[in-house]
This record gives structure tokens, C-alpha cells and sequence, in this order.
């Protein structure tokens, strides 16, 4: 018996050093397209998930989050649910309320906002509403730059949902999304998440992530120690074959920013899930 003690100490040993070193200041970052409010999805229909959506967000204590297709009913069903949480983001019909959101989420305790802002992925960015290029959608991105209370450090932080169909305008849109990230951040390290509607071998994401362009951001996935879930992301609250899944929901960095783990969160309540497309979750410490 005491061999057998002394084997699950030392076994334990390297388990519990490497919790000892977790960084106090590394944050969880998410990205999660919360499937707008429609009556059709029946049983995944918003009223019956949206405490198991925010669930998600507390189980996993999420620092900040960008989210997609957020309607202000959901909007605000989620700030009842997250009071410790603030927002930035408009709805991006009218710049107001209507329309989907793109909004990112923050814990209120651990930051401040110190800057936040919106642009229209289109030819002119202030046009309120309008749809860029050959887009089928309006589509608005939101950021900001915080502080992060316990480090005292900045950073930038943008949040989107890019065009589903128009090839010129998921094309313009990620280089729209990496000029405006670059010019509006000064310079902090940058943190970018979305719904791309993109595989990693698609246009946009190679626009996004393309080494030899300066301007390029980093797929958090690709350079995490730890990996967990699936390589997909959207699954159509489990209706998709396996084969048929897609890997459509990024968090992106540039700058001074160690990655510790990324996870794609494929969890269901039966045959209730979170939204048809799985949060996902990283963890990173700014440097």
C-alpha cells in the first residue's frame, strides 16, 4: 500500500507543478455564434438554451468573449443571466438595436473600457447598414481596447461575423478586418474572434493568417501546447454527419500574446445544445 501511495505522489507531482504555474494573469477568450432567435429550431429554439448558452460562459469563467447573431432580445437575455458582465457593439441594421449584433462581452470587474467602436464591412465602413461588395448580408465589426486590471496591460480586441456568400466580400471583408485591426489598435497586442464562415483552407483565412503580410494574425489553434475537441465547429445542433462538419469559429492574435490552450466546446444537454455552433475557448496570458 505505501508503494503503492508513493507511486501516485510522484505520478502526481508534475500534474501539480504545472497548476502551481498557471499564470494569475492569463484570461479566457472566447468566440461564440449563439444562432439568432428563430422559433423554427423548435427544441434548440433560443428560449429553451439560453440559460445552457449562459451556463457555457460561467461553467468555463470566461474574461471576454466576442459573440454572433446576437439579436437584442438575446442581448439582453444574456445581461440578465451575466451580470458581472459589460458590452460594446451595435445591431448592424441601423447601428442602433436592429439587426444582428456582433457585440463583445467583458467581465466588468477585471477591465476597462477605454476605447470601443464599430465599422460596416463594406467599401465605406461608416455607411451604417449597408451591404459590402456582392455580400448577401449587412455586416459590422465592434472593438475595443481595454485594461486589464490585474496586469495593468492594454490590448485591442475586435469581434465579427464575416459574409456567408459574396466571394468579393469575404474576400475584401478579412483584409478590411486586418487593416482596420492594425490601424485602430496603437500598436497593442491584438485579439480578433469571429465567425469567419470559412475552412482554414479558404480564402479568407489565408488572407487573414498569410505569413509573408505584415499585417497578418496568427489562428490561436494552430500554435496552442493544448488542443482539445474536435476539429470542427459548426454541427447544426448535431444534425450534420461528422464528415460534413466545418471548422467556421476562430480566435486570432497578433503581437506579444502566449497562447496556454485552445478547446472547441462540443457539449450538449440530450438533444439541447448551446447554438448550432460550438464556443470556443482559449486561454492566453499577454506578455
Amino acid at each position: 500500500m505505501k508503494k503503492i501511495l508513493l507511486f501516485l505522489v510522484i505520478s502526481l507531482l508534475p500534474l501539480s507543478h504545472a497548476f502551481a504555474k498557471r499564470p494569475a494573469e492569463s484570461m479566457n477568450v472566447m468566440t461564440f455564434n449563439i444562432r439568432c432567435s428563430v422559433k423554427a429550431d423548435g427544441l434548440n429554439w433560443w428560449e429553451n438554451r439560453k440559460d445552457l448558452a449562459a451556463n457555457v460562459i460561467k461553467f468555463y469563467d470566461v474574461d471576454i468573449f466576442g459573440s454572433q447573431e446576437v439579436l437584442h432580445n438575446q442581448l439582453t437575455d444574456l445581461l440578465d443571466r451575466l451580470p458581472g458582465y459589460a458590452y460594446v457593439g451595435v445591431g448592424r441594421t441601423d447601428g442602433k438595436t436592429e439587426g444582428e449584433y456582433s457585440p463583445i462581452f467583458y467581465k466588468k470587474e477585471r477591465f476597462s473600457l477605454l476605447k470601443s467602436g464599430n465599422f460596416w464591412l463594406s467599401e465605406d465602413i461608416n455607411a451604417v447598414g449597408k451591404k459590402g461588395w456582392d455580400a448577401a448580408c449587412e455586416r459590422v465589426a465592434t472593438w475595443a481596447i481595454l485594461k486589464d486590471k490585474k496586469s495593468g496591460k492594454k490590448f485591442f480586441f475586435l469581434n465579427t461575423h464575416l459574409d456567408h456568400m459574396g466571394k468579393v466580400a469575404r474576400h475584401k471583408g478579412a483584409m478590411l478586418i486586418l487593416e482596420q485591426a492594425n490601424q485602430l489598435s496603437e500598436n497593442l497586442p491584438i485579439i480578433v474572434t469571429g465567425d469567419f464562415n470559412a475552412v482554414p483552407a479558404d480564402a479568407p483565412i489565408q488572407v487573414l493568417t498569410k505569413t509573408s503580410d505584415p499585417l497578418h494574425l496568427t489562428h490561436t489553434r494552430t500554435i496552442a501546447p493544448l488542443r482539445y475537441g474536435p476539429e470542427w465547429t459548426f454541427h447544426d445542433f448535431g444534425r450534420l454527419p461528422l464528415e460534413k462538419r466545418s471548422f467556421l469559429d476562430y480566435i486570432f492574435i497578433k503581437g506579444d500574446i502566449q497562447v496556454i490552450r485552445h478547446g472547441v466546446l462540443a457539449e450538449s444537454l440530450g438533444n439541447l445544445y448551446p447554438s448550432d455552433h460550438c464556443p470556443v475557448l482559449c486561454e492566453i496570458l499577454i506578455q
